[in-house]
């Protein structure tokens, strides 16, 4: 076989460099990536109002009912924004829209019977965690 001689590779003008921005705010060393989503004052005012029977009622699984009926409504709602809303933004046609939201009704059925069986199970301890988190997700 005769030798295949390699060609130098064709250089390129270098791109120029540029800074990346400053983040708008240095992130601790223990900082994790979030997502949050944007939903009505109405369910922001009823969601403070079941964390805070929750968090000073004597026995807080007396309010597991309330905090599971939140908690699929805020999964409602950020499956409304986060997909729903953003499938109409493309412009994405009524039938594919439909779709979407008929879909998203089915799993939220699943999702509600799995999640009533979870909090109802619950203890105070629990309950009072989940609390906690809700209220980290909404800072």
């Amino acid at each position: 076989m005769a030798p295949v001689s390699a060609k130098p590779a064709p250089t390129k003008a270098a791109a120029p460099a540029t800074a990346k921005p400053a983040p708008a705010k240095a992130a601790g060393a223990d900082a994790k990536p979030f997502i949050r989503f944007h939903h009505s004052q109405e369910l922001r005012t009823r969601t403070l109002e079941v964390l805070d029977a929750i968090e000073s009622a004597d026995k807080p699984g007396a309010h597991s009912g309330r905090l599971t009926e939140l908690v699929l409504e805020l999964t409602d709602a950020g499956m409304d924004q986060f997909f729903l809303q953003s499938l109409k933004a493309t412009k994405a046609n009524f039938v594919v829209q439909q779709s979407a939201a008929i879909g998203l009704s089915g799993v939220q059925k699943v999702m509600g019977t799995v999640i009533r069986n979870i909090v109802g199970r619950m203890d105070d301890r629990q309950l009072l965690s989940v609390c906690g988190s809700i209220r980290q997700f909404m800072k």
